[in-house]
This record gives structure tokens, C-alpha cells and sequence, in this order.
């Protein structure tokens, strides 16, 4: 089904020439390469299912592209106007920052995953900043294009309130973690959800292939730096996985299982 989009240039060559590293000029080229399956991810995008192939182009026709390096930023918290974004290829952390300054990982958002809908629809600021962890690419509905959604595709308004709802069950099930599990259970259930986010099968076990650092993995779980360290040293002595410098490989998946729902261990 062809679908059209307010084109960008590619910028693969262009960020060759202009200083950007050899992993990241290659990403680049692989989204600019993917182009003709841009269609297929709005199309199994939760806040689109459903659509005909004319809702589907109306959509597409009304967005714009966006592409940003590692570590770009998208918006900051406090923002506005607001808009629907929507991720193509790429990863993507939302982040608060508290009174003091400290800065909390409320969500990781892959491709395929629409993000900032709640502000759009509102009108308000952004609550929070959306950094990209790795080079990506978006598509973005301004307020305008996303009342013109609303008001024409009706399925549109009944997805966006299903998708909400959806965000809200994710949050309260992390204010009970927050509020009721020790800080290692909670490291680890958010490396098995890495894993299921993005893990990836190599020799010795599952890799968790996002450049995370360790103070990243902190503001994910709401603890601090030296917490994480101390928890993946003791994981690493135990076997459980390997940590480096952005990198975790999960070599018992059972075993932080088995930290994370707090069961005994072999041997208790």
C-alpha cells in the first residue's frame, strides 16, 4: 500500500561528512534504506490499528519526519506547543526531572511505539523530555494535523483512549514496584523487560543490545548509581550476568527471575 510522507533528504552521507562516527553513519543509512516499510509501522501502530487504507493515508499525508542523533533531543519537559510523535526506527527514553534536579526514566519507547499523545491531545506541556538513545527517526503530527485525526477518523479518538488506558495500567504497576519490591528485584524485572524490549540471543545468553548506561539503568529503577553497580557486581559473581561499560548480557534469565519475584534460590 503507498503511503506518502513530507520527504527529508537522506543523511547518511551527510552526517559522514560533519563528524558522526561509523556506527552511527551506519544506522542512519539502514533507516534510509527502510523507507518503504515506514507504511507497515504506522499501520501496527496500537493508535492507528483498524484504519482503511484511505484513514491510513490521510494520516501518513499529514505527518512530518524527524531524524535525530544519539542523544538528540526531541522535546524537553516544560515544552510547548505539544505534539503526536510517532517512532519509526531507533529507541527512545522519556525522562522527569525531580526538585533537586535528579532525573528519572519513566518509559523506554521502541519503534513502532506513538509517544507524547496525551500532551497533544491536552494541549499542555510536555511532562517529559524525549531523548534519543540511539539515532532515530520519527514521524510528527502537529496539534493541528492531530485534530484534523480526530475529527475525521473516529477510530483514531477510540485507539488513543485504549492506548492511554494501557499507559496508565503500565504506571501503576510500576508504583507498586516502586512502592512494595526491594531495589534489587526491581534492577531486576527492569532487565528482563529490557530483554524483552531488545534482547538479543548470543553465545553465553541474551544481550540487552541498547547502549544503557549504568546510571541510566539507576534512573529506569529509581535508585542510584552505586546501588546498580553493587547489585550487577554481586549478579556477576553469582553468574547471573556480565556487565559492562553499556552493555548487560543476561546469563541466567531464571536466575534474575528468581530475584526478581523474590523466590529462594537453589540451595535455600
Amino acid at each position: 500500500m503507498p503511503m506518502a510522507f513530507k520527504s527529508c533528504p537522506p543523511v547518511a552521507a551527510s552526517l559522514a561528512g560533519s563528524g558522526g562516527d561509523a556506527t552511527e553513519v551506519a544506522q542512519w543509512a539502514q533507516m534510509d534504506l527502510r523507507g518503504e516499510a515506514w507504511g507497515e509501522v504506522v499501520e501496527r501502530c496500537p493508535l492507528f490499528g483498524g484504519l482503511t487504507e484511505d484513514e491510513l493515508r490521510l494520516v501518513t499525508s499529514l505527518a512530518r519526519e524527524r531524524r535525530l542523533r544519539r542523544k538528540g533531543v526531541f522535546f524537553r519537559e516544560g515544552d510547548k506547543p505539544c505534539a503526536l510523535h510517532l517512532l519509526l526506527t531507533g529507541e527512545v527514553t522519556l525522562k522527569q526531572a525531580s526538585v533537586d534536579g535528579q532525573e528519572v526514566i519513566v518509559r523506554l519507547v521502541g519503534a513502532g511505539e506513538a509517544f507524547a499523545l496525551a500532551s497533544a491531545l491536552e494541549g499542555a506541556t510536555y511532562p517529559v523530555t524525549a531523548e534519543a538513545l540511539r539515532a532515530s527517526h520519527a514521524l510528527v503530527w502537529d496539534q493541528p494535523a492531530v485534530q484534523e485525526l480526530l475529527n475525521r477518523i473516529p477510530s483514531v479518538s477510540r485507539n488513543a483512549l485504549a492506548v492511554l488506558l494501557r499507559r496508565i495500567r503500565e504506571l501503576e504497576q510500576r508504583f507498586r514496584e516502586v512502592a512494595t519490591e526491594r531495589v534489587a528485584q526491581r534492577l531486576a524485572r527492569t532487565l528482563l523487560r529490557l530483554a524483552r524490549h531488545a534482547g538479543r540471543k548470543v553465545e553465553g545468553g541474551v544481550l540487552i543490545d541498547l547502549p544503557l548506561s549504568r546510571e541510566e539503568l539507576a534512573q529506569m529503577t529509581g535508585t542510584t548509581l552505586f546501588t546498580v553497580s553493587r547489585c550487577l557486581a554481586e549478579w556477576e559473581r553469582q553468574g547471573l550476568v556480565e556487565a559492562g561499560r553499556e552493555k548487560v548480557l543476561i546469563r541466567s534469565t531464571h536466575g534474575l527471575v528468581t530475584v526478581a519475584e523474590d523466590l529462594p534460590s537453589r540451595g535455600e
